[in-house]
């Protein structure tokens, strides 16, 4: 006879976040029917994480209420009441030093009906505590939970569904129910009251003015104020006194409208309101109806949970997504935050300003339509005079770059093939030079070191883009005290063909052998460093002095470079599209390019190839990335334009971080930032806009729990087992997808029973609804130092994407691991049939199509078809692809249309099957 099967024990569980309560310095969440404990210190860090398993077994957390009793000589234990649905327990909380204890104190209690608020009240005894409990169905129920018995229970004259309800007051006798009732209405009425001849108490007072449901209510005694959240988008707030004496006049005092869905919850502070709801919003309001803060960072449609700390200086909130942040509430995050005109046209007028750059937080360049050059110090507020040249009017190219030193050097382009090199602090000393006998289009700085080590000079690169795509590399050498020195020609190279041919940003490697270059058509390419060899007869080997007129005017005319000499060892063709490459920087081993059309990309250089190996969109809406910032720590701030605003967008927590509505990025525009200052300056209507923002250094946003999706899972898979290091824990990875057009890479550590996020991948252009491995080690087997694996997508509009997984010990994170994401194909069957011939004989793939279910399928060793990848469609047919290996591809091999619908789920596929197909096809 068998034994019966173990039951199956939960060992985590990540869903929406329904409850929160600050208990002290202990937050304490409610996740379905787990609790789950956070200790902060002070600023708000995580210290200690624990969870506690089913207190209400298959009812979800709503509420959590602590008994606020002055008789309790311990500071370090409370009692708790978690309740949710109809399920209600009590508990008492203690920590210590090391540990947190949970004592029961009930069983678990079920109603016959919804909790939707609960309330302490002192019993009988002057010890004793009761509870009140406001129900679904507009009564209150009086409950002993030491003998969980129901007392007593009374009923409202008003039958009918609430939404929401509030209870006020500490003695049975002085009980006031306030219910948002399915009629758009508050209904006050007092438990302890007479019954009529039905047994119901009547309605003292109803307060209407909501245009649908009341989701919440909030009532703070010291300011006689009633709060109310409403379906309408709205939060009111009614001046109604003390709720607990004779009813008095109820005055509408304020009407706010901020959020874009619906409000789920509102809580009254001493100075602040705050409101949470359906899209993802926490506002802080003031007692006028300004919004003071809004915090955005949770992902997807909820913010389902909202409490305050104790000190109201923290805000923490819980979303759907699973995640729980933490907040400051005290004051502005940013300080002395502005946006301010300079004033410009009331100092020259030597016409208007048409380029500038941000040389640092403290200086800012403005060039005029009339060729003159401007300097503003931020930091005293006053503009100053450098020079003037009527040869640079019109056309205004301008760049600059503070050197190491602290000097600053200037470059400006003309039409005429002109650049003229100057120092900040000697401008009288400019070296002037003619490259091109065309336009110059652009021109870009780049800090290195001279070629020569002997050399103790400053040295710095300078490259100039002109007519035909020749791109001219010079090494601009200065003085000890900034002077420019001298100005040397290292190298000549020419751009691909193509209708906008310049190049938009530059890197060097540190290796120094090459350099990555971003040009106007969207494409990356790989130049070498090194001298050209063979050099024009009677010049020198070693690069050539340009500082005189008679060199510049015949460099000027010598612009005949062959392609081969001067083109790029690798060249990656459009891949940010036709709008351009925006910036190129090197970080850590890698290589990341913005670019106009909404993305970035990470690359890696192997040899003389630029390897991409994924390409991510930031927030939605951000059409225009122009540029990425790490900081010192890391992290990685994102630069971009959505619609007309600039952006500053952080990835790791999923917030606008600064937004200044500046007209869009056509317009000339620079950004500089420190740890404590960020500025933005712009040039719009004739004027140069500043915007400041001094960081409040104490500032700091916890991310206590991270997000995990923002909308519903459609598919989990398991990879294997990795062990962080010799002798140190298992880590399970997991890949999830959702709906949120999103694929999660976890990290799931059983031992702790926590989940770090390794990558998020979010290159689907609509939801991810299957998921498949190659290569992957799914049958439990022996950890691994390092797991790699194939990892194939598919999902809605017919679109189907691979990537290569590599996760290895990085003791530098949190959870002990990183994982390297490989993009390699991406195929959608609109595209195939694109390229089919005869394309009137063929039925147009329908581009919704929906990708149900997708599996691997490997042929024998001896057969030569390869990787074969099936899937199952939304129009009815099994469709079977041919996985090419060593380019990459997609090739559909065929179809069939057996099923009339949509066929939800394929499993398996034989060999034979796969090479019968083939074979027809």
């Amino acid at each position: 006879m068998e034994s019966p099967l173990a039951k199956p024990e939960s060992l985590l569980l990540l869903g929406p976040v329904t409850a929160l309560e600050c208990v002290g310095d202990r937050v304490l969440a409610g996740e379905g029917p787990n609790l789950l404990i956070y200790c902060l210190e002070t600023g708000g860090q995580l210290v200690v994480t624990q969870v506690v398993p089913s207190v209400l077994c298959h009812y979800y957390i709503h509420g959590i209420r602590e008994l606020h009793s002055p008789a309790s000589t311990q500071a370090s234990e409370t009692t708790l009441a978690v309740f949710g649905s109809k399920g209600l327990r009590v508990l008492t909380l203690s920590w210590g030093e090391k540990a947190v204890k949970l004592t029961w104190i009930s069983q678990l209690c079920e109603l016959h009906d919804w909790i939707w608020d609960l309330h302490w009240l002192q019993g009988p005894g002057e010890a004793s505590c009761v509870l009140a409990l406001a129900l679904g169905h507009n009564s209150v129920v009086l409950y002993d939970h030491i003998h969980q018995q129901a007392l007593k229970e009374v009923y409202c004259d008003e039958v009918c569904i609430i939404y929401s309800a509030c209870l006020v007051g500490k003695h049975w006798q002085e009980l006031v129910l306030v219910a948002g009732t399915v009629f758009n209405q508050l209904v006050i009425w007092h438990p302890a009251d007479d019954t009529n001849e039905q047994r119901r108490v009547k309605v003292e007072r109803r307060i209407s003015g909501h245009n649908g449901v009341i989701f919440s209510i909030c009532y703070l005694q010291s300011k006689g104020l009633l709060a109310s959240a409403s379906d309408d988008r709205s939060i009111r707030v009614w001046r109604v006194g003390d709720l607990r004496v004779p009813p008095s006049l109820v005055q509408c005092v304020l009407v706010c409208y901020g959020h874009q869905s619906r409000v789920w919850s509102i809580q009254l502070l001493d100075n602040y309101i705050i409101s949470i709801g359906e899209d993802s919003a926490c506002i802080v309001w003031n007692y006028v109806g300004e919004i003071v803060q809004t915090f955005k960072g949770h992902k997807g449609r909820s913010i389902r949970a909202v409490a305050v700390h104790k000190t109201q200086t923290w805000v923490v909130t819980g979303g759907a997504d699973s995640g729980i942040r933490l907040w400051p509430l005290k004051g502005n995050r940013l300080l002395g935050n502005s946006l301010v005109p300079l004033g410009f046209g009331s100092v020259t007028k030597k016409g208007s300003p048409k380029a500038l750059t941000l040389v640092s937080p403290t200086w800012l360049l403005v060039m005029t339509d009339m060729g003159a050059i401007y300097l503003y110090d931020l930091t005293v507020k006053e503009w100053k005079f450098i020079l003037d040249d009527i040869n640079y009017q019109s056309y205004n190219l301008l760049n600059a770059v503070q050197l190491p030193g602290g000097s600053v050097v200037c470059a400006l382009g003309n039409l005429e093939g002109h650049i003229k090199i100057f120092s900040l602090h000697y401008p009288q000393e400019a070296k002037e030079l003619k490259l091109y006998k065309g336009k110059v289009h652009n021109l870009s700085w780049v800090t290195r070191q001279p070629q020569d080590p002997e050399r103790n000079d400053l040295c710095c690169a300078l490259f100039a883009s002109g007519p035909e795509g020749v791109l001219l590399w010079l090494d601009v050498l200065f003085c000890p005290f900034g002077r420019v020195d001298k100005v040397v020609e290292q190298r000549r190279y020419v751009l691909p063909l193509c209708k906008q041919r310049w190049h938009t940003c530059l890197t060097f490697l540190p290796q120094g052998d090459f350099f990555v270059c971003g040009d106007r058509r969207g494409s990356l390419l790989l130049f070498p460093c090194e001298v050209t060899t063979a050099e024009p007869e009677g010049e020198e080997t070693e690069g050539r002095k340009i500082g005189s007129s008679a060199d510049s005017e015949d460099q000027g005319s010598d612009c005949s470079l062959t392609p081969e000499e001067g083109s790029p060892v690798d060249l990656l063709f459009g891949i940010h599209g036709k709008q351009g490459v925006t910036s190129v920087i090197y970080h850590r081993g890698y290589v990341y390019s913005t670019g106009r059309d909404g993305s970035f990309q990470q690359l890696c250089v192997q040899g003389q190839r630029l390897q991409p190996l994924w390409k991510q969109k930031p927030c939605k809406g951000m059409d225009w990335v122009a540029g990425l910032s790490f900081a010192p720590d890391g992290n990685l701030l994102i630069l971009g334009f959505h619609s007309t605003d600039f952006v500053v967008w952080s990835p790791k927590t999923h917030e606008k971080l600064h937004k200044i509505p500046c007209g869009g990025g056509h317009r000339s525009w620079g950004y500089a930032r420190t740890p404590a200052t960020m500025v933005f300056a712009y040039i719009k209507a004739g004027d140069v806009m500043v915007y400041q923002a001094l960081e409040e250094s104490n500032y700091c946003q916890a991310v206590l729990k991270e997000s995990l999706h923002g909308r519903e899972l459609t598919c989990v898979r398991y990879v294997g087992t990795v062990k962080t290091q010799e002798g140190g824990s298992l880590v399970d990875i997991l890949i999830t997808s959702s709906e949120d057009t999103t694929v999660n890479i976890l990290a799931f550590v059983a031992a702790s029973s926590t989940v770090f996020l390794l990558a998020t991948i979010n290159n689907h252009i609509s939801s991810v609804r299957a998921l498949a491995l190659c290569g992957a080690d799914t049958s439990g087997g022996e950890p691994q130092a390092r797991l790699g694996t194939l990892l194939f997508s598919a999902g809605s509009r017919a679109e189907m994407q691979c990537y290569q997984l590599l996760v290895t010990p990085d003791l530098s994170t949190q959870a002990g691991l990183s994982c390297q994401v490989t993009h390699l194909i991406s195929h959608r069957l609109d595209e195939h049939w694109d390229r089919q011939k005869n394309k009137h004989k063929f039925i147009k793939m329908d581009p919704e199509t929906r990708y149900m279910s997708i599996v691997v399928v490997t042929t024998p060793q001896q057969s030569s078809l390869g990787l074969v990848l099936a899937a199952a469609c939304s129009d009815g047919s099994i469709r079977l692809f041919l996985v090419d290996e060593l380019a990459w591809k997609l090739q559909l091999l065929g179809e069939s249309f057996y099923h009339q619908r949509c066929v939800l789920k394929v499993q398996t596929l034989t060999c034979e099957t796969v090479m019968g197909k083939r074979g027809r096809n």
